[in-house]
């Protein structure tokens, strides 16, 4: 206890009151962390939510672009087995000559149409990719 007013002196007054302005002051401060913090969490949604939109929009272009490629390699060496087939059964060079000047000619037309579409597959994937969502 204390000698001068007969109270210990840990002892915390009874009548001691938080003075107004500081009460409104901390709560202005918890009212402002507290819609930052919300403000923050809607933002990092809204990125997840892109993010989650974009990887998905990713991964079916991906899937569209593999499955071109495949298509395309399947194609090109159906084309060069069926040539290789007709070279077999070629009577004389003429023939050979001749089945070599349609080979090429059809396999050229092919690799550029397969170019073409590839290039704007590929376009349309890089677009979809910066799209906002």
């Amino acid at each position: 206890m204390n000698q001068h007013d007969g109270r210990d002196r840990f002892e915390s007054p009874k009548n001691f009151d938080i003075p107004q302005n500081m009460k409104e002051f901390a709560e202005a401060g918890f009212d402002q962390a507290r819609k930052a913090f919300e403000n923050f969490m809607s933002a990092a949604q809204k990125t997840a939510s892109t993010f989650e939109d974009q990887g998905a929009a990713a991964q079916a272009n991906a899937k569209e672009i593999s499955g071109k490629a495949v298509a395309y390699a399947e194609a090109n060496i159906k084309a060069s087995l069926d040539y290789a087939e007709r070279l077999l059964k070629a009577k004389d060079m003429p023939e050979v000559l001749k089945l070599h000047a349609e080979h090429v000619q059809n396999q050229m037309r092919a690799l550029a149409d397969q170019a073409s579409d590839m290039g704007q597959t590929v376009a349309r994937a890089a677009m979809d990719a910066t799209k906002p969502r």
